[in-house]
This record gives C-alpha cells, structure tokens and sequence, in this order.
C-alpha cells in the first residue's frame, strides 16, 4: 500500500490594501491623487484623516476592516453582517468616495450597485462578534478590537433592500 502525502490547504489571507487598490483600472472618473500616480489606499486614508479625528494608524486600521466587510457582503450575500459605529466609518468613506465604490461593485459585486441601507435602530444582540468570526474565517485579519468596541452595539442593514447591506 503507498500512502501519498497531501499538500496541506493553504489558509487564504486577504490583504484589504492590495484589494482596494486593485480596483483602480476600474475607477472610470480619477479623481486627482489617484490618476496622478497614489493609490486608492492613499487617498481613502487621507479622507478618513481629513474628516475624522484620529491617527494614521487608526485610520489605517478602520479603513482595512471596512474593506473586508464591504467586499464580504459583495460575495457573501446570503450572510447576515453587520458593523459597529467605528468600522462604519470606513464603510461609509469607501460609498461617499463613489468613482472607487462603484469600481469596487464592478469588480466584487459582478457590476452590480450594492446598496447601504441601515437600520434606524442599532442592534444589540452581537451581530459585530459574529461578523467578525464570520470575516475571520472567510481569510481577512480580524482586529478584534475594533469589533468589539461595538460587539453588542451594530448596524445591521435591511435586507429587503435589494442588493443591500
């Protein structure tokens, strides 16, 4: 009997950077920073610092969580996600930033707009902890802390919406 060793399966990770930047041959309207030779994390990160009191790193940390919970409701439509008021903020500088959101439907939602639509009222019942396991185990490094600032506190968004999240 001959035993053949099997490869073991490489463990997807997910870089938000690359991802994000990914998408520039997609952006159709350029905006300045982005055509001139920065990258689209650049230019996120500078937004965020311009609109927001904090620090680059936070920035940096809030923008790469709302990279992966953005493109994992594109391809995990059928997941109920949902995100606490910190990661928010990255979700919602990638929509505002339209010429880049709409190049991030093309390439992750097959074209598609993929709409935002919270809730008024938070949810209280976890539903941050368990988008985080569940971003975890789809390949994306999951700061924990960042979701569990918010862990009972989320906004989830509702799903009669089409094409939401």
């Amino acid at each position: 009997m001959t035993i053949a060793a099997q490869p073991l399966a490489a463990t997807r990770t997910r870089d938000p950077e690359t991802l994000l930047n990914a998408v520039k041959p997609h952006v159709k309207y350029l905006p300045q920073n982005v055509a001139d030779g920065g990258t689209i994390w650049e230019r996120e990160i500078a937004l965020l610092l311009r609109d927001n009191t904090m620090v680059r790193d936070m920035a940096e940390r809030i923008l790469g969580q709302a990279v992966a919970y953005t493109l994992a409701t594109m391809e995990h439509k059928d997941v109920h996600l949902g995100v606490g008021k910190l990661v928010d903020i990255g979700v919602h500088q990638l929509i505002l930033d339209t010429p880049v959101y709409f190049a991030l439907c093309d390439v992750f939602n097959s074209g598609a707009y993929r709409h935002h639509a919270p809730f008024i009222e938070r949810r209280r019942d976890g539903l941050c902890l368990s988008t985080a396991d569940f971003l975890r185990s789809d390949g994306w490094k999951v700061d924990a802390e960042l979701w569990a600032i918010d862990g009972t506190d989320c906004s989830p968004c509702d799903s009669k919406v089409p094409d939401s999240h």
